[in-house]
């Protein structure tokens, strides 16, 4: 398939809603009790295509849904895009679509993302899943492969270089351990969706919109401890980017989570490893 119709299977197994006042897109499978998969950069909904059949099967309604700015989503010039902006939005499109209670799942910038939603309304929350991501964002340091995004001139011309081609070595590099389960015709599809419409413009503002504070890691930190439901750790141990000596353990001790599964993969983990952790997901899920 070439890399416009695997843009169009995704675009039509999903559908478009309205939130906020921004449209976005969605995708969802099966029934029962609902498990929200939160995306980060450079990424969107597309991410969890693998994923959410998966948790089908297991019993479970799986949903994915695009960020502002991101994916299929409206890409407006005056959204707010740091994480308390995106966060604010999440409120409002699980209020949309009527997800009242649900298990979480959030992964890369989702993390900061997802828990200022969780921050807020801890009572819907049935169990959370930690994927790569960064919970202790204190004086937090981008990777190398996204630190050029930062800074403006230089993070328009990087990414203008970011081809297919590029892209698809970075995965290699950086995000899948098992490069055989993300041909490059699929891999393109993450930079078409990225720069559709804006040419990433959003993009670089949702990176140079970081909050890497003391006041947002206290509150993180606290949001999970304090949670009453069942939360776990899930983390690609070949990560090369958020590795898991520096971000995953450290985090899982500072939470006071002791339920820490690894998995051989880089960070993109639901590429490659989407069977294990939907199970992973399903098991705590169902033991809620």
């Amino acid at each position: 398939m070439t890399p416009q119709q695997h843009l169009d299977r995704h675009r039509n197994a999903g559908r478009f809603f309205e939130a906020g006042g921004l449209n976005s897109f969605i995708r969802e499978e099966g029934i029962g009790e609902p498990v929200v998969c939160m995306h980060g950069v450079p990424a969107s909904s597309y991410l969890y295509r693998k994923v959410l059949p998966e948790l089908a099967q297991r019993g479970f309604r799986g949903v994915a849904f695009d960020l502002p700015g991101l994916g299929l989503a409206d890409r407006p010039d005056d959204f707010d895009y740091s994480w308390t902006g995106l966060g604010r939005w999440v409120s409002q499109a699980v209020d949309t679509l009527e997800l009242d209670r649900f298990h979480f799942v959030i992964h890369d910038l989702g993390g900061p993302i997802g828990l200022e939603f969780v921050a807020a309304h801890p009572e819907r929350i049935a169990s959370l899943t930690i994927l790569n991501t960064v919970i202790l964002v204190e004086g937090f340091r981008k990777p190398w492969v996204m630190r050029p995004f930062e800074r403006k001139t230089i993070g328009e011309l990087y990414l203008a270089t970011m081809t297919p081609y590029v892209f698809a070595r970075l995965m290699r590099l950086q995000g899948v351990q098992n490069i055989r389960m993300l041909p490059a015709d699929e891999a393109a599809v993450y930079v078409h969706i990225l720069k559709t419409g804006d040419r990433g413009r959003a993009f670089l503002k949702i990176m140079r919109g970081f909050e890497p504070t003391a006041a947002k890691q206290d509150l993180y930190v606290k949001t999970i401890r304090d949670l009453s439901v069942p939360v776990q750790f899930i983390w690609g141990e070949y990560d090369p980017s958020l590795k898991i000596e520096k971000h995953g353990l450290p985090a899982a001790d500072a939470v006071g989570v002791s339920r820490f599964h690894r998995l051989p993969a880089k960070h993109f983990l639901q590429e490659d490893q989407a069977p294990a952790l939907a199970e992973l997901v399903s098991a705590m899920a169902v033991g809620s």
